[in-house]
């Protein structure tokens, strides 16, 4: 625990009674701050779920709301149900806007569904047990578990039906781990068994740290009777644990809950953004003050229009003769016109690509070939936003163990008492029988065997260290084999080495650990575990033998251990350690090693030391400061014994993999714990380096510490490691790690992606742009942590020359497309706005408005950026280079937007033009104009949808059945909906929505009166027809002609939603192409 989280340590104490279950009063530690923190949950109910039948419509909307984009087409929506300004009908806006909240509600429904259960356990009342569900658990209750069921809540482990109150529980559902772990109950309580009656009087009271998401530590104190006993993680029982291999055990509840530690690690992720995300966020930005520019142009033009020409107009019908304000009239028309022009900022851009992250996401799952069968792992995209980041990575930071090596451990060397023995193969010399011996054990050395069988007291003390100092549990098969359970390949390579060489590892009690030494078993007790973090770097046991003697057994990093040898053993050291040593030779032939070393104890010595630890394990205020420091006070003085040395072998393909991300400008940087050496010697096996190379940095963690990551040069430390073509830090912290991709992500302003496969990588993986997860030897911690995970490095490749090249490249040429299209959509309307007076008419009718985005363009636009591909993808593992135009930000950045918007205007202008300009001046044999508004409309649209759909179709490298399906099926289904609403029999079935369809000659026809009314007019044409239905009212409009006495007067029909009119509050203007009369 931090000094932070120490700092505000809060004490929960429960008590449990004969007559029931009752909580003690909160006791706070005088040193340590009391943070505003109490219990709240009485039971162990949890709703993991957003989201109930009742809450769902109204939390999931709100939520979506709170999107800028979901607001704004709100706010249009709005606006579109105000008559003086809307030019549109409801249904254009609302159509697109509830498809999309429709999507991703669907979608938030989907992630939010859980299915709940409720198991039952057996809870101790008045002396009985009972059953009870798991939401009625409190904390304080004595549970009952039996074997294979989940544990409901988190639990001090009391009793055990295992010998010394050992139990056996999967983890998977926490970390992914599927191996068991140990827990084990206090020697005090795994006496009470399983007696209901000793259980219910048990009165202890429990001190421990405030619910925290932190699953692999625990910090409190059991206090019952006058005794205090501290407890820490292999104490507790976590809920979603499952117990396994054990007939029962009895817990006490700790957390339950939204307090227990499952619980406290289901909160959101932080969410990381692409590239992609940001600038898309920009350029609709953008957009958006390009519509307020188009507004506002617009609005301007209608005022002058208003000022020039709409005052020689004057009203009939509706009886308010007074002229409107052009500056009113142009303020009504802004928003006319960003009603009307809102689809430049297209609603469903966000949700589509959502839609194809989606798919891209699923390509990664699917992959058979980044499939592991040796493991049945499978790559898994974690994350649904990221995939076409991973076409821009410029660096990538690994891990060396178990990521660019195997983490299976074979012990090849030691050096014992500053003789090196192992290395060149010999027949195999076994000293235990062979059901007992590791067949698979590669280290022979004669002299090593004659050594021991000789009694050699170093020899003995080497592997007698290898035996006792280690956290493995031992397991005999049915078939009396001895099997280990081992936490870390690293123990299990050295306790099979001891077992092999005739220490042979047998049984473990929380009090002692029985070895079989040359065949004769010895009983250590174990009087105290100094247990191995990444800060200490090494493992100490405290034992006494059955002679009384008390030593200090420790292993762990050479320059660790070094430091802490006592000054006789400076001669050793030198042999063992120093350059040219044996260390050195090892980790020259890119083996791990490891530094062993003991002490002998006094007796008085270690019950003043025992003393001390228990004060500071019982502590509540800065529990692990105070162990670290007693811990500190007996590994000193230690006499060196020798050095081990393991192989890791590198992972199959890791060399190739290596050389293709190298050509494709990746720089790989790794970051390992190693000693130098022994990372350099990777290096050099993965070709990462070579020996004509002049460029390489390798920088040790005491250094980078000290000195290179400081404020003062960490950029002198960036630009020189940025230069080199491969960066080797070694001896680094998990912080340090997390550092140096910080940096390099800070100040380069690059992609970067870190990989790893254990705990110690998880800060840089979170670190990082992108972080992936290796299911390695080490647990699934690192994967929990990551955005993508697989088995093996060299699907690294795969994920990111294919994968993320071709993310990347169907993301942007979707992009191009989507804006393109949409700018040859809306922009139609602006060129219209010169023609109709600026009166915020519409070019398409309101049908087609809405369809275009969701029927008419999207699927085929979305099937390319599904499908698309430039080079299939054995061209794009073979020819690296490929992936550069992803690093350089090529494909899509701001030129390529600003050449999408002009390709965008350039169609528009050509739609509305070509049209214009053909139908203007055309005439039939009678001599009159045989186009009208509707026709020109209809011509317009069809001309959008054949161009878009036909820039797709050029636009698209790859063609499966669903491009085609969904090309020519768009275009199918355009015009079939076309045939449908121009028909004069849909205007009989639904007469308000489709006044006139197919029967009336629209405005861009010369108008001429109708024949009731023509006697009345003196400038009347004789002889003309309409289609004006009988009984209908025509609305009529006067046009005065300066300098003339006489007025010129036509008529205006009924106008349907086609009818391009100028509508400014209750006037109606004609703005059409201008009549023969005046």
């Amino acid at each position: 625990m931090s000094l932070g989280q120490s700092l505000n340590f809060l004490c929960l104490s429960y008590l449990i009674c004969k007559m029931g279950i009752k909580t003690v009063s909160p006791m706070w530690d005088r040193d340590c701050v009391q943070p505003d923190y109490l219990v709240s949950n009485p039971n162990n109910r949890i709703q993991t779920s957003k989201y109930n039948i009742l809450t769902f419509l109204p939390v999931n909307l709100f939520e979506q709301f709170q999107r800028v984009a979901n607001a704004y087409f709100l706010f249009l929506l709005i606006l579109q149900l105000i008559p003086e300004i809307s030019s549109l009908p409801w249904f254009t806006t609302i159509v697109p806007l509830v498809l999309v909240l429709a999507i991703t509600a669907v979608k938030d429904a989907t992630d939010d569904y859980v299915s709940s259960s409720s198991y039952n356990n057996f809870v101790i009342v008045n002396e009985m047990y009972i059953k009870e569900k798991w939401m009625n658990v409190k904390a304080g209750d004595i549970i009952k578990l039996r074997n294979n069921q989940f544990v409901a809540a988190d639990l001090l482990l009391l009793s055990s039906s295992e010998p010394h109150g050992l139990c056996y529980v999967e983890t998977a559902e926490l970390d992914g781990e599927t191996n068991l772990k140990v827990r084990h109950a206090l020697p005090v309580t795994s006496l009470l068994g399983s007696d209901a009656h000793r259980l219910a009087e048990f009165d202890g009271t429990v001190s421990c740290e405030p619910p925290n998401n932190t699953l692999d530590r625990f910090s409190g104190v059991l206090r019952w009777g006058e005794g205090q006993f501290p407890l820490n993680a292999t104490h507790v029982l976590l809920r979603g644990c499952v117990l396994r291999n054990t007939d029962w055990c009895f817990g006490m509840v700790l957390f339950a809950g939204p307090d227990t530690k499952l619980m406290q690690n289901s909160g959101r992720t932080k969410l990381k953004r692409t590239s992609i995300d940001r600038l898309m966020n920009t350029l609709v930005l953008w957009i958006f003050g390009f519509l307020i520019c188009l507004g506002v142009f617009l609005a301007i033009g209608n005022s002058v229009w208003e000022r020039r020409v709409g005052v020689r107009f004057r009203r009939f019908v509706f009886g308010d003769e007074e002229e409107t304000d052009s500056v009113f009239s142009g303020f009504l028309t802004f928003w006319s016109y960003i009603i009307i022009l809102n689809t430049v900022v297209p609603i469903s851009l966000y949700v589509s690509v959502e839609v194809l992250r989606l798919g891209h996401s699923h390509f990664i799952n699917w992959d058979r070939k980044m499939y592991f069968p040796a493991k049945e792992a499978p790559a898994e995209a974690r994350t649904t936003t990221l995939n076409e980041e991973l076409g821009q990575i410029e660096y990538v930071f690994s891990d060396k163990t178990g990521t660019l090596t195997q983490n299976v451990m074979t012990f090849k060397k030691c050096s014992i008492n500053g003789r090196a023995y192992g290395g060149a193969s010999a027949k195999p010399v076994f000293l235990r029988p062979k059901g007992q011996a590791d067949s698979k054990f590669q280290c022979f050395d004669r002299r090593l065997t004659e050594a021991i069988q000789q009694g050699d007291p170093r020899v003995h003390e080497f592997f007698r260290l290898l035996s006792l100092c280690h956290t493995v549990m031992p397991e005999e098969k049915d078939t009396g084999e001895l099997a280990y359970r081992v936490q870390s390949p690293d123990e299990g390579a050295l306790v099979t080495a001891a077992r092999n060489f005739g220490f042979t590892f047998k049984t473990r009690t929380p009090e002692t650990i029985t070895v079989e030494e040359m065949g004769t078993h010895v009983t250590y007790q174990l009087l105290a575990f100094l247990d191995f973090n990444n800060v200490r770097k090494r493992m100490s046991v405290i034992v006494r033998n059955p002679a009384g003697q008390i030593k200090l057994y420790c292993k762990g990093a050479d320059t660790i251990l070094l430091e802490r040898l006592r000054p006789s053993s400076d001669t050793l050291a030198a042999v063992t350690a120093d350059r040219a040593s044996d260390l050195q030779e090892f980790a020259g032939d890119g083996l791990r090693t490891l530094a062993l070393a003991y002490r002998d104890l006094e007796e008085e010595q270690v019950v003043a030391w025992l003393q001390t630890l228990a004060e500071a394990r019982c502590a509540l205020a800065c529990r692990d400061q105070l162990v670290a420091a007693a811990y500190e006070q007996i590994e000193r003085d230690l006499l060196l014994l020798g050095a081990t040395a393991i192989e890791d072998k590198l992972q199959e393909g890791v060399i190739e993999t290596v050389a293709s991300l190298t050509l494709a400008n990746i720089k790989i940087w790794v970051l390992t714990g190693d000693k130098q050496e022994t990372a350099m010697n990777i290096g050099y096996s993965c070709k990462l380096l070579s020996d004509d190379m002049n460029e390489v940095f390798v920088v040790s963690g005491v250094s980078a510490g000290a000195y290179a990551l400081g404020p003062d040069l960490q950029q002198e430390f960036l630009e020189v490691a940025c230069v080199c073509k491969t960066v080797v830090c070694c001896r680094v912290t998990p912080l340090q790690k997390a550092q140096v991709v910080e940096l390099v992500k800070k100040h380069r302003r690059a992609v970067t992606l870190a990989i790893g496969d254990g705990a110690n990588d998880i800060s840089m993986i979170k670190t990082a742009h992108i972080g992936v997860g290796i299911s390695g030897q080490e647990g699934m911690q690192a994967v929990l942590a990551s955005d993508y995970s697989f088995a093996q490095f060299r699907h690294l490749q795969r994920l990111l020359l294919v994968h993320g090249r071709w993310s990347y490249f169907r993301m942007c040429k979707f992009l191009c497309l989507f804006f393109y299209k949409n700018f040859a959509f809306t922009l139609v309307h602006f060129w219209f706005g010169f023609f109709c007076g600026f009166s915020a008419q519409t070019v398409y009718d309101q049908w087609f408005i809405t369809l275009y985005n969701i029927v008419y363009t999207s699927l085929p636009v979305l099937a390319m950026g599904l499908f698309d591909q430039d080079v299939s993808e054995q061209s794009s593992v073979d020819y690296p280079k490929l992936y550069e135009p992803g690093q350089l930000n090529l494909l899509f950045n701001k030129r390529k937007f600003f050449i999408c918007v002009a390709h965008g205007v350039y169609t528009s202008l050509a739609l509305f033009f070509i049209p214009y300009c053909t139908f203007c001046d055309t005439v039939g044999s009678d001599g009159r104009h045989i186009t009208d508004y509707q026709s020109f409309a209809v011509t317009v649209a069809t001309s959008l949808v054949i161009v878009v759909n036909m820039q797709i179709v050029l636009d698209t490298s790859y063609w499966t059945v669903i491009n085609h399906l969904f090309i020519w099926g768009s275009v199918a289904m355009y015009f079939s909906i076309l045939f449908t609403m121009q028909s004069s029999g849909l205007f009989e079935i639904f007469p308000k929505q489709f006044p006139f369809v197919g029967e009336c000659r629209l405005v861009s026809r010369p108008p001429r009166p109708g024949p009731d009314l023509r006697r009345g007019l003196p400038s009347a044409a004789p002889n003309q027809r309409t289609g004006l239905e009988p009984g209908s009212s025509p609305r009529l409009t006067q046009w005065k002609e300066p300098g003339l006495g006489s007025q010129r007067s036509w008529v205006r029909f009924p106008a349907p939603p086609l009818v391009s009119c100028v509508t400014v509050g209750k006037s109606l203007h004609f703005s059409g192409p201008q009549s023969p009369h005046r």
